[in-house]
Protein backbone atom coordinates (compact mmCIF):
# COMPACT_ATOMS: atom_id res chain seq x y z
CA UNK A 1 0.00 0.00 0.00
CA UNK A 2 1.26 3.10 -1.12
CA UNK A 3 2.23 6.00 1.36
CA UNK A 4 -0.93 8.56 0.15
CA UNK A 5 -3.40 5.36 -0.23
CA UNK A 6 -5.83 7.23 2.38
CA UNK A 7 -6.10 10.28 -0.35
CA UNK A 8 -8.79 11.04 -2.59
CA UNK A 9 -8.18 13.38 -5.64
CA UNK A 10 -10.53 15.07 -7.84
CA UNK A 11 -8.28 16.11 -11.25
CA UNK A 12 -9.82 18.88 -13.64
CA UNK A 13 -6.31 19.60 -14.79
CA UNK A 14 -5.11 19.11 -18.41
CA UNK A 15 -1.79 18.91 -20.71
CA UNK A 16 1.65 19.15 -18.54
CA UNK A 17 1.35 20.33 -14.48
CA UNK A 18 -1.48 19.13 -13.36
CA UNK A 19 -1.83 15.67 -14.51
CA UNK A 20 2.09 15.25 -13.75
CA UNK A 21 1.27 16.69 -9.90
CA UNK A 22 -1.76 13.80 -9.76
CA UNK A 23 0.41 11.08 -11.42
CA UNK A 24 2.56 11.77 -8.62
CA UNK A 25 0.30 11.15 -6.54
CA UNK A 26 -1.33 8.08 -7.92
CA UNK A 27 2.01 6.35 -7.72
CA UNK A 28 2.63 6.83 -4.22
CA UNK A 29 -0.91 5.32 -3.53
CA UNK A 30 -3.82 8.10 -3.79
CA UNK A 31 -6.72 7.48 -5.61
CA UNK A 32 -6.91 9.52 -8.47
CA UNK A 33 -10.41 10.06 -10.82
CA UNK A 34 -9.49 12.39 -13.61
CA UNK A 35 -12.77 14.64 -14.50
CA UNK A 36 -12.82 15.22 -18.51
CA UNK A 37 -14.50 17.06 -20.87
CA UNK A 38 -15.94 15.60 -23.78
CA UNK A 39 -16.46 17.96 -25.77
CA UNK A 40 -12.62 19.69 -25.62
CA UNK A 41 -10.36 16.52 -25.08
CA UNK A 42 -6.84 17.00 -23.56
CA UNK A 43 -4.64 17.66 -26.17
CA UNK A 44 -2.15 15.32 -24.59
CA UNK A 45 -4.46 12.59 -25.69
CA UNK A 46 -2.96 14.00 -29.49
CA UNK A 47 0.34 13.28 -29.13
CA UNK A 48 2.50 11.17 -30.91
CA UNK A 49 3.85 7.98 -30.73
CA UNK A 50 0.79 6.41 -30.31
CA UNK A 51 0.94 2.84 -28.19
CA UNK A 52 -2.25 0.69 -27.70
CA UNK A 53 -4.59 3.26 -29.07
CA UNK A 54 -3.74 5.92 -26.88
CA UNK A 55 -1.10 8.55 -26.94
CA UNK A 56 2.62 7.18 -24.95
CA UNK A 57 2.42 10.60 -22.81
CA UNK A 58 -0.99 10.25 -22.29
CA UNK A 59 -0.39 6.73 -20.84
CA UNK A 60 2.11 7.43 -19.02
CA UNK A 61 1.02 11.18 -17.26
CA UNK A 62 -2.38 9.02 -16.30
CA UNK A 63 -1.29 6.11 -15.35
CA UNK A 64 -3.46 4.36 -12.48
CA UNK A 65 -6.05 7.29 -12.49
CA UNK A 66 -9.36 6.40 -13.46
CA UNK A 67 -11.60 8.42 -15.92
CA UNK A 68 -15.18 10.37 -15.45
CA UNK A 69 -16.78 12.61 -18.29
CA UNK A 70 -18.18 15.52 -17.71
CA UNK A 71 -19.36 18.19 -19.14
CA UNK A 72 -19.26 21.27 -16.77
CA UNK A 73 -21.38 23.77 -18.58
CA UNK A 74 -24.55 21.10 -18.94
CA UNK A 75 -26.99 21.32 -15.96
CA UNK A 76 -26.93 18.74 -13.49
CA UNK A 77 -22.88 18.37 -14.15
CA UNK A 78 -22.06 21.15 -11.17
CA UNK A 79 -24.56 18.88 -8.63
CA UNK A 80 -23.04 15.57 -9.49
CA UNK A 81 -19.51 17.06 -8.91
CA UNK A 82 -20.57 18.02 -5.38
CA UNK A 83 -21.57 15.07 -4.27
CA UNK A 84 -18.55 13.18 -5.52
CA UNK A 85 -16.43 15.79 -3.72
CA UNK A 86 -18.16 14.83 -0.30
CA UNK A 87 -16.45 11.73 -0.73
CA UNK A 88 -12.80 13.38 -1.91
CA UNK A 89 -9.72 14.71 0.09
CA UNK A 90 -8.74 16.81 -2.59
CA UNK A 91 -9.53 18.93 -5.95
CA UNK A 92 -6.93 19.91 -8.50
CA UNK A 93 -7.89 22.68 -11.10
CA UNK A 94 -5.67 23.98 -13.74
CA UNK A 95 -8.17 26.56 -15.39
CA UNK A 96 -7.73 30.70 -15.84
CA UNK A 97 -9.25 32.39 -12.30
CA UNK A 98 -12.86 32.14 -12.05
CA UNK A 99 -13.46 29.68 -14.70
CA UNK A 100 -14.39 26.81 -11.99
CA UNK A 101 -16.33 29.44 -10.63
CA UNK A 102 -18.22 30.34 -12.95
CA UNK A 103 -19.42 26.64 -13.74
CA UNK A 104 -20.65 26.34 -10.08
CA UNK A 105 -17.73 24.00 -8.85
CA UNK A 106 -15.59 26.78 -7.29
CA UNK A 107 -13.16 26.32 -4.21
CA UNK A 108 -16.45 28.60 -2.07
CA UNK A 109 -19.05 25.88 -3.60
CA UNK A 110 -16.79 22.68 -2.84
CA UNK A 111 -16.29 24.05 0.35
CA UNK A 112 -20.22 24.49 1.15
CA UNK A 113 -20.12 20.62 0.19
CA UNK A 114 -17.19 18.99 2.09
CA UNK A 115 -15.86 21.71 4.53
CA UNK A 116 -12.14 19.11 4.84
CA UNK A 117 -11.59 19.56 0.88
CA UNK A 118 -8.18 21.08 -0.18
CA UNK A 119 -8.53 22.91 -3.85
CA UNK A 120 -5.75 23.48 -5.47
CA UNK A 121 -5.44 25.84 -8.12
CA UNK A 122 -2.36 25.83 -10.85
CA UNK A 123 -1.97 28.55 -12.82
CA UNK A 124 0.54 30.90 -14.83
CA UNK A 125 0.33 33.76 -12.73
CA UNK A 126 -1.28 32.89 -9.72
CA UNK A 127 -5.52 33.39 -8.32
CA UNK A 128 -4.74 37.61 -8.30
CA UNK A 129 -2.02 40.07 -9.54
CA UNK A 130 -2.62 41.97 -12.87
CA UNK A 131 -1.34 39.06 -15.38
CA UNK A 132 -4.16 36.60 -12.86
CA UNK A 133 -6.14 36.44 -16.87
CA UNK A 134 -3.00 36.57 -18.81
CA UNK A 135 -2.50 32.91 -21.24
CA UNK A 136 0.65 31.96 -21.29
CA UNK A 137 3.25 28.83 -21.13
CA UNK A 138 6.17 27.65 -20.27
CA UNK A 139 8.71 29.87 -21.91
CA UNK A 140 6.81 32.47 -21.05
CA UNK A 141 6.78 32.17 -17.15
CA UNK A 142 10.39 31.82 -17.58
CA UNK A 143 11.45 34.81 -19.59
CA UNK A 144 9.16 36.86 -17.25
CA UNK A 145 10.93 35.12 -13.90
CA UNK A 146 14.06 35.86 -15.16
CA UNK A 147 15.06 32.59 -16.23
CA UNK A 148 15.74 32.48 -19.13
CA UNK A 149 17.93 35.55 -19.54
CA UNK A 150 19.98 33.97 -16.76
CA UNK A 151 20.32 30.52 -19.04
CA UNK A 152 21.69 31.93 -22.78
CA UNK A 153 25.31 32.42 -24.24
CA UNK A 154 26.52 36.62 -24.43
CA UNK A 155 25.00 37.83 -27.43
CA UNK A 156 23.09 34.89 -28.11
CA UNK A 157 19.31 34.01 -27.20
CA UNK A 158 17.83 31.54 -24.88
CA UNK A 159 17.43 28.11 -26.02
CA UNK A 160 13.24 26.73 -25.85
CA UNK A 161 14.05 24.19 -22.86
CA UNK A 162 12.89 20.29 -23.79
CA UNK A 163 12.44 20.04 -20.19
CA UNK A 164 9.29 22.53 -19.11
CA UNK A 165 10.97 23.63 -15.66
CA UNK A 166 8.37 26.35 -14.93
CA UNK A 167 5.58 23.61 -15.32
CA UNK A 168 6.49 20.64 -13.89
CA UNK A 169 9.78 22.13 -11.84
CA UNK A 170 7.08 24.96 -10.70
CA UNK A 171 3.67 23.74 -10.98
CA UNK A 172 3.36 20.15 -10.66
CA UNK A 173 6.28 20.21 -8.00
CA UNK A 174 5.49 22.87 -5.85
CA UNK A 175 1.85 21.94 -5.92
CA UNK A 176 2.15 18.26 -4.42
CA UNK A 177 4.08 19.98 -1.54
CA UNK A 178 1.29 22.68 -1.11
CA UNK A 179 -1.11 20.25 -1.47
CA UNK A 180 0.17 17.86 1.14
CA UNK A 181 1.09 20.52 3.71
CA UNK A 182 -2.11 21.85 3.69
CA UNK A 183 -3.07 17.80 4.18
CA UNK A 184 -1.27 17.72 7.28
CA UNK A 185 -2.49 21.25 8.59
CA UNK A 186 -6.10 19.72 8.11
CA UNK A 187 -5.12 17.22 10.80
CA UNK A 188 -4.85 19.87 13.20
CA UNK A 189 -7.16 21.84 12.24
CA UNK A 190 -10.38 20.00 10.85
CA UNK A 191 -10.73 22.07 7.79
CA UNK A 192 -9.36 22.26 4.02
CA UNK A 193 -7.96 25.23 2.55
CA UNK A 194 -7.34 26.09 -0.88
CA UNK A 195 -3.36 26.05 -2.64
CA UNK A 196 -2.64 28.93 -4.94
CA UNK A 197 -0.10 27.60 -6.76
CA UNK A 198 1.66 30.32 -10.11
CA UNK A 199 3.88 28.81 -12.00
CA UNK A 200 5.53 31.91 -12.83
CA UNK A 201 5.88 32.41 -8.89
CA UNK A 202 8.03 29.26 -8.25
CA UNK A 203 10.08 29.92 -11.46
CA UNK A 204 11.23 32.67 -9.84
CA UNK A 205 11.43 31.29 -6.12
CA UNK A 206 13.69 28.33 -8.07
CA UNK A 207 16.44 30.88 -8.55
CA UNK A 208 17.96 30.16 -4.93
CA UNK A 209 21.40 31.42 -5.60
CA UNK A 210 21.25 34.34 -7.69
CA UNK A 211 17.77 35.50 -6.62
CA UNK A 212 18.94 36.21 -3.29
CA UNK A 213 22.74 37.92 -4.33
CA UNK A 214 20.26 40.38 -6.25
CA UNK A 215 17.52 40.88 -3.89
CA UNK A 216 20.02 41.18 -0.43
CA UNK A 217 22.86 41.94 -1.88
CA UNK A 218 22.13 44.16 -5.29
CA UNK A 219 24.54 42.13 -7.41
CA UNK A 220 22.30 41.19 -10.70
CA UNK A 221 23.45 37.67 -12.48
CA UNK A 222 25.67 38.36 -15.54
CA UNK A 223 24.91 36.38 -18.91
CA UNK A 224 27.98 33.83 -19.05
CA UNK A 225 29.40 35.96 -15.66
CA UNK A 226 28.31 33.61 -12.97
CA UNK A 227 30.14 30.29 -11.46
CA UNK A 228 27.39 28.35 -12.94
CA UNK A 229 25.99 29.62 -16.26
CA UNK A 230 29.14 29.47 -18.31
CA UNK A 231 31.50 32.59 -16.56
CA UNK A 232 33.98 29.77 -15.80
CA UNK A 233 35.20 26.43 -17.02
CA UNK A 234 31.61 24.98 -15.44
CA UNK A 235 30.23 24.23 -19.04
CA UNK A 236 29.30 22.04 -21.59
CA UNK A 237 32.61 21.15 -24.18
CA UNK A 238 32.51 19.79 -28.01
CA UNK A 239 34.64 16.08 -28.61
CA UNK A 240 36.26 15.78 -31.62
CA UNK A 241 33.78 13.84 -33.05
CA UNK A 242 30.83 16.04 -31.97
CA UNK A 243 29.60 15.04 -28.81
CA UNK A 244 29.60 16.99 -26.10
CA UNK A 245 31.00 16.25 -22.47
CA UNK A 246 29.28 18.21 -19.15
CA UNK A 247 32.01 19.31 -17.17
CA UNK A 248 31.10 20.85 -13.17
CA UNK A 249 34.39 20.37 -12.20
CA UNK A 250 34.71 23.51 -9.69
CA UNK A 251 36.07 22.09 -6.11
CA UNK A 252 39.54 21.99 -6.32
CA UNK A 253 40.11 18.07 -6.02
CA UNK A 254 37.48 17.92 -8.82
CA UNK A 255 39.30 20.36 -10.83
CA UNK A 256 42.64 18.67 -10.60
CA UNK A 257 41.73 15.39 -11.65
CA UNK A 258 39.96 16.86 -14.20
CA UNK A 259 43.32 18.67 -15.48
CA UNK A 260 45.27 15.16 -14.83
CA UNK A 261 42.73 13.69 -17.24
CA UNK A 262 43.09 16.08 -19.87
CA UNK A 263 46.98 16.52 -19.59
CA UNK A 264 47.09 20.08 -18.31
CA UNK A 265 47.65 19.55 -14.95
CA UNK A 266 49.82 22.41 -14.76
CA UNK A 267 47.25 24.97 -15.43
CA UNK A 268 44.66 23.48 -12.56
CA UNK A 269 45.71 26.99 -10.68
CA UNK A 270 44.56 29.31 -13.29
CA UNK A 271 40.65 28.15 -13.01
CA UNK A 272 41.02 30.51 -9.40
CA UNK A 273 42.95 33.45 -10.89
CA UNK A 274 41.12 36.99 -9.79
CA UNK A 275 42.05 37.68 -13.47
CA UNK A 276 39.53 36.83 -15.65
CA UNK A 277 41.31 36.71 -18.72
CA UNK A 278 43.27 34.06 -17.09
CA UNK A 279 40.04 32.54 -16.34
CA UNK A 280 38.91 32.67 -19.55
CA UNK A 281 42.09 31.03 -21.15
CA UNK A 282 42.18 28.11 -18.72
CA UNK A 283 38.55 27.24 -20.25
CA UNK A 284 40.29 28.08 -23.78
CA UNK A 285 42.43 25.20 -22.90
CA UNK A 286 40.29 22.57 -21.62
CA UNK A 287 37.37 23.20 -24.13
CA UNK A 288 40.45 22.52 -26.62
CA UNK A 289 41.42 19.73 -24.59
CA UNK A 290 38.02 18.02 -25.00
CA UNK A 291 38.53 19.32 -28.74
CA UNK A 292 41.48 17.19 -29.51
CA UNK A 293 39.75 13.30 -28.37
CA UNK A 294 36.75 11.67 -29.57
CA UNK A 295 33.83 10.95 -26.91
CA UNK A 296 34.41 7.00 -26.46
CA UNK A 297 37.74 7.77 -25.70
CA UNK A 298 37.19 11.45 -23.07
CA UNK A 299 34.64 8.58 -22.03
CA UNK A 300 36.86 5.99 -20.84
CA UNK A 301 39.18 8.48 -19.72
CA UNK A 302 36.59 9.76 -17.22
CA UNK A 303 34.86 6.87 -16.13
CA UNK A 304 36.66 5.84 -13.05
CA UNK A 305 38.77 9.95 -12.63
CA UNK A 306 36.07 10.91 -10.13
CA UNK A 307 36.26 14.64 -11.76
CA UNK A 308 32.57 15.74 -11.82
CA UNK A 309 32.63 15.03 -15.63
CA UNK A 310 29.72 13.10 -16.90
CA UNK A 311 28.99 12.50 -20.90
CA UNK A 312 25.86 14.27 -22.33
CA UNK A 313 23.88 11.92 -23.46
CA UNK A 314 20.59 11.52 -25.97
CA UNK A 315 17.18 10.03 -23.96
CA UNK A 316 17.56 6.61 -25.51
CA UNK A 317 21.14 6.26 -24.15
CA UNK A 318 19.80 7.83 -20.84
CA UNK A 319 16.95 5.31 -20.69
CA UNK A 320 19.26 2.72 -21.10
CA UNK A 321 22.31 3.69 -18.49
CA UNK A 322 23.21 1.46 -15.94
CA UNK A 323 22.88 4.06 -13.04
CA UNK A 324 19.26 4.50 -14.12
CA UNK A 325 18.34 1.07 -14.80
CA UNK A 326 19.96 -0.18 -11.60
CA UNK A 327 17.47 2.54 -10.27
CA UNK A 328 14.56 1.12 -11.80
CA UNK A 329 13.94 4.25 -13.38
CA UNK A 330 12.18 2.43 -15.93
CA UNK A 331 8.95 0.41 -15.36
CA UNK A 332 6.57 -1.93 -17.47
CA UNK A 333 3.36 -0.45 -16.55
CA UNK A 334 -0.35 -3.08 -17.11
CA UNK A 335 -2.14 -2.26 -20.06
CA UNK A 336 -5.87 -2.21 -19.81
CA UNK A 337 -6.99 -5.20 -21.84
CA UNK A 338 -3.78 -7.07 -22.53
CA UNK A 339 0.18 -6.20 -22.35
CA UNK A 340 2.29 -3.28 -20.69
CA UNK A 341 3.97 -0.24 -21.64
CA UNK A 342 7.44 0.71 -21.03
CA UNK A 343 7.21 4.07 -18.81
CA UNK A 344 9.31 6.18 -16.79
CA UNK A 345 9.20 5.26 -13.17
CA UNK A 346 8.59 7.15 -9.93
CA UNK A 347 11.24 9.22 -9.12
CA UNK A 348 10.46 9.00 -5.29
CA UNK A 349 12.30 5.87 -2.84
CA UNK A 350 11.24 4.60 0.35
CA UNK A 351 12.34 2.47 3.09
CA UNK A 352 8.61 1.21 4.12
CA UNK A 353 6.68 1.71 0.74
CA UNK A 354 6.63 1.55 -2.92
CA UNK A 355 5.34 3.34 -5.26
CA UNK A 356 2.24 1.19 -7.44
CA UNK A 357 1.70 1.55 -11.25
CA UNK A 358 -1.39 0.27 -11.86
CA UNK A 359 -2.72 0.20 -15.49
CA UNK A 360 -1.53 3.20 -18.15
CA UNK A 361 -3.84 6.26 -18.63
CA UNK A 362 -7.26 4.96 -19.58
CA UNK A 363 -10.08 6.32 -22.69
CA UNK A 364 -12.15 9.14 -21.85
CA UNK A 365 -15.07 8.25 -19.40
CA UNK A 366 -13.71 4.40 -19.40
CA UNK A 367 -14.91 4.73 -15.78
CA UNK A 368 -18.67 6.66 -15.61
CA UNK A 369 -19.97 3.53 -15.10
CA UNK A 370 -17.99 2.43 -11.71
CA UNK A 371 -17.84 6.14 -10.18
CA UNK A 372 -21.68 6.89 -10.91
CA UNK A 373 -22.41 3.37 -9.12
CA UNK A 374 -20.60 4.58 -6.18
CA UNK A 375 -22.60 7.24 -5.86
CA UNK A 376 -25.78 5.76 -5.88
CA UNK A 377 -27.29 6.83 -8.62
CA UNK A 378 -29.87 4.34 -10.37
CA UNK A 379 -30.39 3.42 -13.87
CA UNK A 380 -33.21 6.27 -14.53
CA UNK A 381 -30.90 9.16 -13.09
CA UNK A 382 -28.05 8.09 -14.81
CA UNK A 383 -30.14 8.05 -18.40
CA UNK A 384 -31.63 11.69 -17.50
CA UNK A 385 -27.88 12.78 -17.03
CA UNK A 386 -27.17 10.99 -20.17
CA UNK A 387 -30.29 12.28 -22.25
CA UNK A 388 -29.05 16.36 -20.85
CA UNK A 389 -25.51 15.95 -22.23
CA UNK A 390 -23.88 15.63 -19.27
CA UNK A 391 -21.81 12.69 -19.90
CA UNK A 392 -20.79 14.07 -23.94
Amino acid sequence: MGPLASLKVLDFSTLLPGPYASLLLADLGAEVLRVESPTRPDLVRALEPRDGGQSAAHSYLNRSKRSLTLDLKRPGAADLVKRLVQRYDIVLEQFRPGVMERLGVGYAALRAANPRVIFCSITGYGQDGPYRDRPGHDINYLALAGVADNCRRRGARPSPLGVQVADVAGGSLHAVIGLLAAVVQRERSGSGQQVDISMTDCAFALQALDNPAWLAGGVAPEVEGGWLNGGTHYDYYPTRDGRLFAVGSLEPQFRDRLCAVLGIGELAGWADSSDAEVRARFKQRVADAFHARDFAELGAAFADAEACVEPVLTLPEASAHPQLRARGMVVEVPRDGSGSQAQPACALKFSAAAPSYRHTGRAPGADNAEVLAELGLDATAVAALQAAGVFG
